[in-house]
């Protein structure tokens, strides 16, 4: 952030499309699916032939009243649909079915966390409205020569608009935002928050203004970003060019501008449209939209535990630090997972935690996997964790155990036997051990026993590297003070 903060102030309102994890279109029965051949999943309904009428997915409305509950916003009673007029080649019937004037949902909000001087602030971002919508198709340049290819297949996926309140100063809030809004929806299962094959994807409004100004500068929109790093980027760059169009004394255009990964920048696209532009007009095919109270309490039955609530069970349930607990519950996967391991083990919960954050979370980390596809699911984790809770391997041999199941080698339970890991807890063998050590090192038992605490470490770590890391470590500890001290 190179610009003055004490002269410039940013205003950034994002708009987020989610594409609706229903099986059909919003308004046919044609599929959705990702990656089938292009132009397969076009019906007559997508494509706005002549004599063919579209009806309103049920599922896609109970989403989006599901993610309206979300973030405590207001349902209407009635809403409806809308004609949005413009050309391009992936937009088959020249319009768009949107909404406009009358959204499903209205005035809510999401609570985002930032880090302040203070640590963690936490800031209330205002959602305008979040309209239900489809998609348009998608065009190809790739592998083209002077020409471009389009694909209809995502022409008429349902998707729901969220459009934030232009609450947002910063581009690292913009990402904390984005991220808060993206677990929300994974968690509510009515998206799958793929941002690759373009499940979530973001345009960004920014403009700027000297500090203490009331009027919004002329706002940029930043067109159809698919990762978190790229919109952060993308808002940084677009802060830094207008500051300096402003005070090389030129103006700000309204344009819709795109991303470049590559260069790190925006482009101009076109010039931005406004509202009137489009020519909205209700869709004389679809009729208004009526959810009556018995509606939303139905899809309010439906409800998950949501990312809040849950983090503040496993702090009350499982006695977890606040950070376990947010991490945790930063996937809807991860927390299930954890679930299960405390479960299936009967461990301590901590334990538990630590096991998954640290050791699991950071192998999967390192080989660019998610918790899906963990090589060790929660069964095995809790198989390897009740083995240190019962004191057959101490915590130490389970790091062994532990990369030997990610390699795959098998359950805990056969590579402690196939490798002989099993913790040696006979406290006279240990003691016989610990009489060996202290035979063969005179001179440090004489030194300790002068006053040379520290040196209690070595004699643990001969215990422990003569029993080939095997000796219960308590034992061991507890053992060495009483012979030591004797």
């Amino acid at each position: 952030m190179a610009y003055d903060t004490t002269t410039w102030e940013v205003v950034i309102g994002l708009e987020v499309h989610c594409q609706l994890l229903t099986h059909s279109k919003i308004f046919s029965g044609a599929a959705t699916a990702y990656g089938a051949a292009p132009n397969t999943q076009a019906d007559g309904v997508t494509l706005g032939l002549p004599g063919v009428l579209p009806v309103l997915n049920k599922t896609a409305l109970e989403y989006a009243v599901k993610f309206g509950l979300a973030i405590d916003a207001k349902i209407a009673e009635r809403c409806v649909f809308a004609r949005k007029h413009y050309f391009y080649p992936d937009l088959p019937k020249g319009y768009q079915i949107s909404q406009y004037e009358l959204p499903i949902v209205y005035e809510g909000h999401l609570d985002v966390e930032l880090d302040g001087a203070d640590g963690k602030q936490v800031k209330r971002i205002g959602i305008t409205r979040a309209h239900m919508e489809e998609d348009a198709g998608k065009s190809l340049h790739e592998g083209y020569v002077g020409q471009s290819g389009i694909d209809l297949n995502r022409a008429g996926t349902p998707l729901i608009e969220i459009v934030s309140e232009p609450d947002i100063r910063s581009a690292a809030e913009a990402v904390a935002y984005l991220k808060k809004l993206h677990q929300l929806v994974v968690y509510l299962g009515v998206c799958d928050g793929n941002m690759q094959e373009g499940s979530f994807r973001c345009d960004a409004n920014v403009s700027v203004r000297k500090r203490g100004e009331t009027k919004f500068g002329t706002r940029t929109e930043t067109k159809n970003v698919n990762s978190f790093r790229y919109v952060e980027k993308a808002i940084e760059f677009e802060i830094e060019r207008q500051i300096d169009v402003i005070e090389s004394g030129g103006r700000i255009v309204q344009e819709t501008r795109l991303f470049d990964p590559g260069t790190g920048e925006t482009r101009s696209m076109r010039t931005k449209e406004d509202a009137n532009d489009y020519r909205y007009f209700p869709d004389p095919d679809l009729l208004p939209v009526v959810v009556t109270a018995a509606d939303i309490e139905r899809v309010r039955a439906t409800m998950p535990e949501l990312p809040e609530a849950k983090k503040a069970r496993f702090i009350e349930q499982y006695q977890l630090p606040a950070y376990d607990a947010w991490v945790l519950t930063s996937e809807q996967a991860l927390a299930d997972y954890y679930e299960q391991v405390v479960r299936e083990s009967k461990a301590e919960a901590k334990l538990c935690a630590n096991w998954v954050i640290t050791d699991l979370l950071g192998g999967l980390n390192k080989a660019g996997k998610s918790i899906a596809e963990s090589p060790i699911d929660a069964i095995q984790l809790a198989g390897m964790i009740a083995r240190i809770a019962d004191k057959t391997i101490s915590g130490k041999i389970a790091k062994d155990v532990f990369e030997a199941m990610m390699a795959g080698e098998g359950s805990a339970d056969d590579i402690i036997q196939a490798k002989g890991l099993v913790q040696i807890t006979d406290e006279s063998a240990i003691v016989a051990v610990i009489d060996e050590i202290m035979a063969k090192n005179p001179a440090q038992l004489e030194q300790f026993r002068s006053g040379k605490d520290k040196l209690f470490g070595f004699f643990v770590g001969q215990v422990m590297k003569a029993t080939q890391g095997k000796a219960n470590p308590d034992a061991v500890n507890r053992l060495l003070k009483e012979k030591l001290s004797g």
